[in-house]
């Protein structure tokens, strides 16, 4: 074999991509790609990283009839083998990758992907990163339009931790419309539910509560706190009326917006 046949086998035994081999040897993906079809051969100092990456001797990778002299199991024998082949060239989800497309939009790449070990940054259009900004974004820490994470701060955010200016879904939520075990906003909904007007097992509310436990000007619960209270028999909430509640609301709230007034009402029969 000769050494463009060599490396492209070296490389899948690894299963390894030709971006992953050309981040660990410092050079271009189309480099690699040159290197593999014949139309290239690398430098001397790249030859030498090359046989450090995946421990062949120089001899082998250039010489055409030379046999390896370390034999390394495509499967990797051994569970140590293999941690170690891991750690050193790893999978492309250990190493760091990056993607970023070649059209723009407002001056940034449609689609920016970089995640990896540490903390790279994906700005996008479409971010994808570990730590993500873009109109749709997605990551460990996300922000943007549209935030999907495990840490998201946005428009619209679904997170286990999120705070959204318009939507907030996660296990703890803070927007105007907030949904989430804990959940603090405008319009709440959760297990824990803080804000105007709250739904939840527990609803708290400057204007009006539903829950087990509600506290409000309007409470309704088995447990109500408020200026105008109804009480319910062990989660009984069928039992009252629509209507009933409708009137509390005209009385108290003559100008709310109709959504929100609509939105309360279907808790109701």
């Amino acid at each position: 074999m000769n050494f463009a046949q060599k490396l492209q086998m070296l490389r899948t035994e690894r299963h390894m991509s030709q971006e992953t081999l050309a981040e660990a040897v410092g050079v271009s993906r189309q480099a690699i790609s040159k290197w593999e079809s014949g139309l290239a051969n690398p430098e001397m100092e790249k030859i030498i990283r090359l046989s450090d990456l995946f421990q062949v001797s120089i001899d082998y990778l250039v010489k055409e009839n030379e046999t390896r002299e370390k034999e390394v199991s495509p499967g990797f024998e051994s569970s140590t083998e293999r941690a170690s082949a891991s750690a050193e060239y790893g999978w492309c989800f250990l190493r760091k990758y990056e993607y970023v497309s070649k059209h723009t939009l407002f001056g940034l790449p449609l689609v920016h992907v970089h995640i990896g070990r540490g903390m790279p940054v994906a700005k996008g259009i479409v971010a994808i990163g570990n730590i993500s900004v873009g109109f749709l974004s997605i990551g460990l820490l996300s922000f943007g339009g549209l935030c999907i994470g495990v840490l998201s701060a946005g428009l619209l955010c679904f997170a286990a931790i999120a705070a959204g200016l318009l939507l907030a879904v996660g296990g703890l939520a803070l927007g105007a419309l907030a949904i989430g075990g804990i959940a603090v906003g405008v319009v709440s909904l959760g297990g824990l539910s803080i804000g105007m007007f709250s739904v939840g097992g527990m609803a708290v509310a400057s204007d009006f509560a539903l829950g087990g436990y509600a506290s409000g000007h309007i409470a309704i619960g088995n447990v109500a706190k408020g200026a105008r209270t109804i009480t319910v028999a062990s989660n009984q909430f069928a039992s009252v009326k629509a209507s009933q509640v409708a009137q509390l609301l005209h009385q108290e709230y003559p100008n709310l917006w109709k959504p929100l007034y609509d939105w309360i009402l279907l808790f109701f029969s």
